[in-house]
């Protein structure tokens, strides 16, 4: 029997199996509403055991890709055409990587600090305040800050009052934290960097408090683009300590 699905190894059966029915799904193969083939029929052909092919349904479940229909099977959901960002772990393992991903959020964060210039409130003021004296008490009781860096960053965000500027930062922050957090160095440059953020995210609230979208564009995306130089030089320094707890890059 001709196959429409290519054999795959033992490892990543999950994984290789879920690729490959969202291939089929987005090139049309099943549109919109279509039911896919029964768990024996998709064991047999990509040569996997039937709790493979459960896995692999749970998963595109999980992204709304297909649904059950009670005694009919798994069918394809009318918002599969719609395709969600994804970002695999896998692709951000590497310096370059992860300096683009902050290329990315530059431009977001900068539109964000402007519009929570223009509409921040005493309320939200208040909370932007606060967060930025978390992240010195968090690294005063020697933690390493990136917690209250990233509450300060959506302190921000919800100053705007649009909800998908939250959204969107929290799903770029998830793959910059680990990198934030491992690429540390000596103590003398990490109290330097520390200050250079500190010094930065100063200048972010400065301008919001002053409702001046401009300056709060400008001193964000100054931020960002020297949270990318730290990253590089910390990733260049043989020397650097690695785990040991520092301030935010970021």
């Amino acid at each position: 029997m001709m196959t429409m699905f290519r054999k795959i190894p033992a490892r990543a059966l999950t994984d290789s199996v879920a690729e490959q029915l969202l291939e089929k799904i987005e090139d049309g193969m099943f549109p919109r509403g279509a039911k896919l083939p029964t768990e024996a029929v998709l064991s047999e052909e990509f040569g996997v055991s039937r709790t493979v092919i459960r896995e692999a349904i749970a998963r595109l479940k999980y992204e709304g890709l297909v649904e059950s229909r009670q005694g009919s099977g798994v069918f394809v959901t009318e918002q599969a055409g719609i395709h969600p960002l994804r970002i695999d772990y896998t692709d951000v393992g590497t310096l370059e990587s992860v300096l683009q991903i902050v290329e990315l959020r530059r431009s977001i964060e900068a539109e964000v600090a402007a519009q929570a210039a223009r509409r921040r409130t005493d309320a939200t003021m208040a909370n932007i305040d606060a967060a930025l004296a978390r992240i010195d008490a968090e690294v005063a009781a020697g933690g390493d800050g990136v917690d209250a860096d990233v509450g300060f960053h959506r302190a921000i965000a919800e100053a705007t009052g649009n909800p998908y500027f939250l959204k969107t930062l929290a799903f770029l922050s998830q793959y910059l934290e680990t990198a934030t957090r491992v690429t540390r160095t000596n103590e003398a440059r990490r109290e330097d960097f520390s200050r250079q953020v500190r010094e930065e995210h100063q200048a972010i609230v400065a301008a919001i408090r002053a409702g001046d979208p401009d300056a709060a564009r400008n001193a964000a995306q100054n931020h960002m683009y020297n949270a990318a130089r730290r990253l590089s030089q910390l990733g260049e320094d043989d020397s650097a300590a690695g785990d040991q707890p520092a301030g935010p890059s970021h």
